[in-house]
């Protein structure tokens, strides 16, 4: 059971876009736990208030990227001493849409880098300091968790072993720059890395770049392969990795024939759909170790 998980506690969302925040909110209302969501203007789904609506047991505030000091008063008024991020925020969004209250202003000037990760434990630290931990975001999630090896009705070819050896040295290798965390690879060559685009972006990016190639003059095998990892020390309180359907339908528009992300870090969605659909679309999904 995640830790502070008895009915009397309400956890605290702090709700990021797509479906990630739906499955931790239904989650922890299947232990009975209340649920105080702060959403982000700029990226949750409205739908947030429609199941807020039907469920007494979920408030919902809406609040701006940048509105730190909101967020905390938010979760004071509420009694909420534990909280969860849940849902993407997009890395371009940081950097366009935000427009900081004092409090983030001030955490801003403080840091020497503004990558992701500096920036949300910092955010994290100012949570902490005023009495609400924020916890990891996979904690009422667990089941959802990749296990590893084989995840789909087909088997990676060798070819598409050998994408996914290069893959993860390219991978491990840009992990600890804060860059991203997808890798597009064909015939052992780096197509695409993921920056502030997201996952999804990338791969579109490798498809469109395949299908520009000269068919006959290329010297590449047409198949794209998609590694996805975390962070070597990745902070499991925010930016999990996240694979879902709409992933999986941007490989097949793409032209990639197989998935590898890092088992017991990675969440799928929709688990028995998306490999159904990857049968189909004769897509490979493995779950490979972590690498110590």
């Amino acid at each position: 059971m995640p830790p502070g998980s008895s009915a009397e506690n309400k956890l605290g969302l702090i709700a990021g876009n797509g479906r990630f925040p739906f499955l931790l909110l239904d989650a922890a209302r299947a232990e009975g736990r209340p649920v105080v969501v702060a959403a982000i203007k700029e990226e949750t789904d409205p739908e947030i208030e429609a199941r807020a609506a039907a469920d007494p047991g979920i408030t919902v505030h809406w609040l701006s990227l940048g509105e730190l000091s909101k967020l905390i008063e938010t979760f004071q008024r509420a009694g909420v001493t534990r909280a969860v991020m849940a849902g993407q925020v997009k890395h371009k969004q940081i950097f366009s849409s935000i427009r900081p209250d004092w409090r983030l202003a001030k955490l801003l000037l403080s840091l020497r880098t503004r990558s992701t990760d500096i920036l949300l434990g910092a955010v994290a630290k100012v949570l902490g300091d005023e009495g609400i931990e924020l916890i990891s975001s996979t904690a009422f999630l667990e089941p959802l968790l990749a296990k590893e090896g084989v995840l789909s009705s087909r088997a990676p070819s060798d070819e598409e072993r050998r994408n996914i050896d290069y893959g993860l040295t390219v991978a491990h290798g840009l992990s600890s720059f804060d860059i991203g965390q997808t890798v597009v690879v064909a015939a052992q060559a780096c197509v695409a890395v993921e920056a502030m685009e997201g996952t999804d972006q990338t791969i579109e990016r490798a498809g469109e770049l395949m299908r520009s190639l000269d068919e006959e003059a290329s010297t590449l095998e047409r198949g794209l392969t998609v590694v996805k990892l975390p962070k070597p020390k990745q902070d499991m309180r925010f930016d999990v990795p996240v694979i879902g359907l709409r992933t999986l339908e941007t490989m097949i528009r793409a032209g990639a024939t197989c998935l590898a992300i890092e088992a017991e870090r990675t969440l799928l969605f929709d688990g028995e759909t998306l490999f159904r659909r990857a049968g189909e679309a004769d897509i490979a999904i493995v779950g490979v170790p972590r690498r110590s």
